[in-house]
């Protein structure tokens, strides 16, 4: 991690800091979901930290996209790069991703709850835990009870 002063504020007053990776089979572009999430940017919710989009060709070979040479609205984040994704990270998403697929790699900072995170620091406390429950198993747990407190 980068310990270069951050332009819009120390590190200490940041937010948490997420990262996503979303695979689109055959190549796929990031569609109609990616400006939703520039809008939340836009909004000051969340700032984008590194963003990187692959292409794995058919034969496994890796490509790395340049946002410059997108339409739309991520060729504003060509070269934007906090230094947290690396070379090894493109790698291993290489490694999850399917032959004939595209990835978008995106980190970034939550900033709706940086005054909570630095009131919690400020403290002493220390996050000891995190996750997501995905929808799709959070949707199959929901039918689970539900067909169980049918039977019953």
């Amino acid at each position: 991690m980068s310990s270069e002063p951050d332009p819009q504020g120390s590190i200490e007053e940041m937010g948490p800091v997420d990262f996503l990776i979303v695979e689109f089979p055959g190549k796929r572009s990031p569609g109609r979901g990616l400006p939703l999430f520039l809008d939340l940017v836009n909004r000051g919710i969340v700032r984008i930290l590194d963003l990187a989009i692959i292409r794995k060709e058919l034969d496994g070979t890796v490509v790395r996209v340049n946002l410059a040479e997108l339409s739309g609205d991520l060729a504003e984040f060509d070269g934007a790069s906090s230094g947290l994704l690396d070379q090894h990270d493109i790698d291993n998403t290489a490694e999850m991703i399917a032959p004939d697929s595209a990835a978008c790699i995106l980190v970034y900072e939550n900033r709706w709850a940086a005054p909570f995170a630095v009131a919690l620091r400020r403290e002493g406390a220390q996050l000891v835990a995190s996750g997501r429950l995905p929808i799709q198993a959070l949707l199959a747990q929901l039918d689970a009870t539900e067909s169980a407190s049918t039977v019953a």
